[in-house]
């Protein structure tokens, strides 16, 4: 044999059962001995004539001589009777359920693409804005446009803001059709379909059909030679349906397609122009568009949430508190009873002032007045409240009064001294202190002395 070719077969063994073992696979079909991949390498491996001849020459003449590793595999696989048969009978069997499954989403997927977007009403919102936005550009009364504008609607921009026609587009839908959606999110079927080369799918199906025909004559061969009853009959049930299924899945095939050259008539498409209209491309620049619309909108929506934002803030701005809503209510809110001992000090305080504001007799203005002990509590609520409440008690006091009461605080404030906490020093560190004891035992040294000032005292002396 050739080198390069014995050194292939050599290769492929290494990812192969025993050559006896592949032989009773093949006979058998048995699945579990042999995989999908294990079929195609032994498809390029098949034997020619000629190579087979040569082989039995070769071992006729030198019958002591034992055949190397690739040559004996080829004796092997050319020893199976309607090999080539059996490999692509097998091959179509496996391969089967995955192409039905590669024709039959797709077009399951265009289907649900035309009804989302036949049953859209944003999408309508969308294209009848543009629509009106376009006469009113050209002066025009034009009932319809080509789809295919779509993908200059974001480069379209105007000459003062240099916002893109889909921004304005974008922001009248959003104003006047508050029930809008973003339409990328409802046309995910559409967006699926862009991926797919329908051009490609027709012709996945004719091969479909064309490898089904060929495995019945592949049956045919086979069932010439030795082949079980009962693998014949499976063989046959399993064409039988497969050639139904094929033949369903091109009537749904054809629908679809008709359903979407009426989907096409529907959207304003001429009636010659629609089978010149490419399906992948149609799709593609649906699902474009509305992605460009989905990023649009979010930007509209963020700006349209900032001015109202902003609004809300202008409001409010150079006005009193108690200007604003919140704190509009005329009464408020009675308070919870508060706890702890600042609740108890500012209640003393208060029924302390209440008695001053209480007292109107002249007689009093000498006596010293009997007020409570000014506390650090801060001012409160509560405090204020009390202030309010005690005024609300003599609403005809006069003016002279109200002179006695304002002098009576000034004296209450003025003749109790304030009680305020001395800050407390920081204590110092008490490391280099010696004992006051071991200082008069041991004495001072004379450089301690000096420092102290005791140098020729009689402190020294003693």
């Amino acid at each position: 044999m050739d080198p390069k070719r014995s050194n292939a077969i050599n290769i492929g063994l290494t990812v192969l059962p025993p050559p006896r073992t592949i032989k009773i696979a093949i006979l058998n079909f048995d699945e579990y001995a042999l995989n999908k991949e294990g079929i195609e390498k032994i498809l390029t491996m098949i034997p020619t004539e000629e190579e087979k001849q040569k082989i039995q020459e070769a071992q006729l003449a030198n019958p002591d001589v034992p055949l190397g590793s690739a040559e004996q595999f080829l004796l092997t696989l050319s020893s199976i009777s309607e090999l080539s048969a059996r490999l692509h009978l097998w091959a179509f069997k496996m391969d089967y359920e995955t192409t039905e499954k590669e024709v039959a989403e797709p077009l399951l997927d265009l289907k649900e693409g035309i009804d989302q977007l036949e049953n859209n009403k944003t999408l309508g919102f969308i294209l009848s804005t543009l629509l009106a936005i376009g006469n009113f550009l050209n002066g025009t009364n034009a009932k319809a446009f080509e789809l295919s504008y779509l993908e200059k609607v974001p480069e379209v921009k105007d000459t003062v803001h240099k916002q893109s026609l889909l921004h304005h587009v974008c922001t009248m839908v959003v104003e006047n059709f508050p029930d809008s959606s973003d339409l990328y999110s409802e046309i995910g079927a559409v967006t699926r379909s862009a991926k797919v080369d329908f051009d490609q799918l027709q012709d996945n199906l004719c091969q479909m059909e064309r490898r089904c025909k060929a495995s019945w004559d592949h049956l045919k061969a086979i069932a010439k030679h030795e082949m079980k009853p009962v693998l014949k009959q499976r063989m046959s049930e399993f064409l039988k349906d497969c050639a139904e299924r094929i033949i369903i899945l091109k009537i749904v095939h054809r629908r679809i397609i008709n359903r979407f050259h009426s989907f096409l008539l529907f959207m304003g498409h001429p009636p010659y122009a629609i089978r010149e209209v490419n399906i992948n491309k149609f799709c593609r620049i649906i699902s474009e568009f509305a992605l460009e619309y989905r990023t649009t909108r979010e930007r509209v929506l963020q700006q349209k949430q900032k001015r109202a934002n902003h609004r809300e803030r202008n409001k409010t701005r150079g006005k009193m508190i108690t200007d604003s809503g919140k704190f509009s209510s005329s009464s408020p809110a009675p308070l919870s009873q508060p706890q702890g001992l600042s609740y108890a000090e500012d209640a003393t305080e208060h029924e302390n002032m209440k008695a001053v504001l209480k007292t109107s007799s002249p007689a009093m203005e000498d006596a010293t007045p009997v007020l409570g002990v000014r506390t650090r509590s801060r001012a409160s609520r509560g405090s204020a409240s009390s202030w309010t409440m005690g005024t609300d008690d003599s609403p005809n006091v006069t003016d002279d009064a109200a002179d006695e009461i304002m002098d009576r605080i000034v004296k209450s404030a003025t003749q109790v001294p304030s009680q305020r906490v001395v800050p407390r020093e920081r204590k110092r560190s008490r490391a280099n202190r010696k004992s006051l004891r071991r200082t008069l035992k041991s004495g001072l040294t004379p450089e301690e002395a000096r420092a102290l000032g005791l140098v020729g005292t009689a402190e020294l002396q003693l």
